[in-house]
């Protein structure tokens, strides 16, 4: 067992977040239980203080500084949930924060990180480039750094969420858990592990932004060359060291998910459960749905966020809905004629697609003088649908180019 957290630091920091903290419960999601062939349960830490479970561990560092570090104030790096998180529970305990996020950091983040009352400053591309500047404003101003995940009271107060599930959920055989830099997947590993060993705790990350398995293999913290996914709030490129021991220890194996399998499980997560998740928050559920028979049940599954952005979250609604043959688009090479649009709209509307969007190329050197590419969106009933819509109308003559 790691020497840098224990149980009874998990446990110590429940009791600190007994008022603060909200008492989530435990959401049966029949339809990943039809996947799994058994129970699982939705842990809703998107629906904590803040939108994350972030502020659990904010909130266990922050109070246990001495009067002197809290009157100089906390300094924090984010790409959004700790940066509320930490805003919120220095608000709540009265200490001054500033919060480092990256430029392309979602706008509602960091104008609800400034509504709990942190000063926020924008640099950088990436979260690691944050925590470098927040450190360095540390060592100017003397301010007492919040990391994300790399602290030991951090790691216990993330913990909290572990010991919760084995009280709600005895039963449990495997939890599953999104993954960044580790402070959660730690945390809950350790808590779980020291009271129930015989559980199995699977961590989850974005493939695109997946520090552990190389790390994991090279026995040490491993930085990413680069990160490219829209989980923003799991985009770590590097495994912080307390984490890391812990991980390596406690959990039993890390899995990674594609964009397309992080997209479509935000897509049934609202659309199933009617929980709106962001897509780090969503990872574990992706991980569960690519391969389900791997997980043994009874599951707990944590959806740890649900900051989105909405425009963001209208592109993951859009491609989920593609991925789920749900929307199709269709390029189709026709005569430029009086009344062929007409024609064409009514015999897609004679299938029941709803025609959602339309664009005209004229212009393309490959058509005729007299011809047009009419470019359809097409909102149908799932593949089947897209199939059937397809095959009606190459039926009827049209040159058809769908582009799923």
């Amino acid at each position: 067992m790691s020497n840098a957290v224990t149980l009874a630091d998990i446990e110590a920091a429940a009791k600190r977040l007994a008022d603060v903290a909200k008492d989530l419960p435990l959401v049966t999601a029949r339809w990943l239980e039809e996947a799994v062939g058994g129970e699982v349960r939705l842990v809703t830490e998107n629906l904590q203080r803040a939108g994350s479970f972030k502020i659990r561990g904010a909130y266990n560092r922050i109070a246990q500084l001495s009067d002197e570090e809290k009157a100089l104030g906390v300094v924090a790096a984010s790409a959004g949930n700790h940066a509320q998180g930490v805003a919120l529970a220095a608000q709540r305990l009265g200490v001054r924060a500033t919060v480092f996020m990256p430029e392309a950091a979602s706008i509602p983040k960091v104008t609800a990180t400034r509504g709990y009352g942190a000063e926020v400053v924008l640099t950088g591309t990436t979260v690691d480039e944050a925590i470098e500047a927040a450190l360095a404003f540390a060592d100017e101003t003397g301010a007492i750094v919040i990391h994300p995940f790399d602290n030991e009271d951090v790691v216990a107060g993330q913990g909290t969420v572990g010991l919760e599930i084995l009280a709600k959920m005895p039963e449990v055989r495997t939890v599953v858990v999104c993954t960044g830099g580790g402070g959660l997947l730690a945390g809950v590993a350790l808590a779980v592990k020291s009271l129930r060993p015989d559980v199995r705790v699977v961590g989850v990350q974005a493939r695109e932004a997946a520090a552990y398995p190389e790390s994991l293999r090279a026995g040490r913290p491993t930085r990413l060359p680069s990160m490219a996914t829209m989980a923003d709030g799991i985009a770590v490129g590097m495994p912080g060291d307390i984490p890391f021991v812990i991980v390596e220890r406690h959990v039993d194996e890390i899995r990674t998910v594609t964009e397309d399998q992080l997209s479509s499980a935000v897509l049934r997560l609202l659309e199933r459960s009617k929980l709106l998740v962001e897509p780090a928050g969503a990872a574990a559920v992706a991980g569960l749905l690519a391969d389900p028979a791997a997980f043994e049940p009874p599951v707990a599954v944590i959806l740890s966020g649900g900051n989105v952005d909405p425009l963001v979250l209208l592109r993951i609604i859009r491609h989920g809905l593609v991925l789920a043959g749900r929307y199709l688009t269709i390029a189709i090479r026709m005569t430029d004629r009086p009344g062929s649009l007409a024609r064409l709209l009514q015999d897609i509307s004679a299938r029941q697609a709803n025609v959602v969007d339309i664009e005209h190329h004229r212009d393309d050197a490959g058509l005729g003088f007299d011809e047009v590419e009419i470019v359809v969106h097409v909102e149908t009933r799932g593949p089947d649908h897209c199939d059937a819509l397809l095959a009606h109308l190459r039926g009827l003559g049209y040159e058809v180019r769908p582009n799923r």
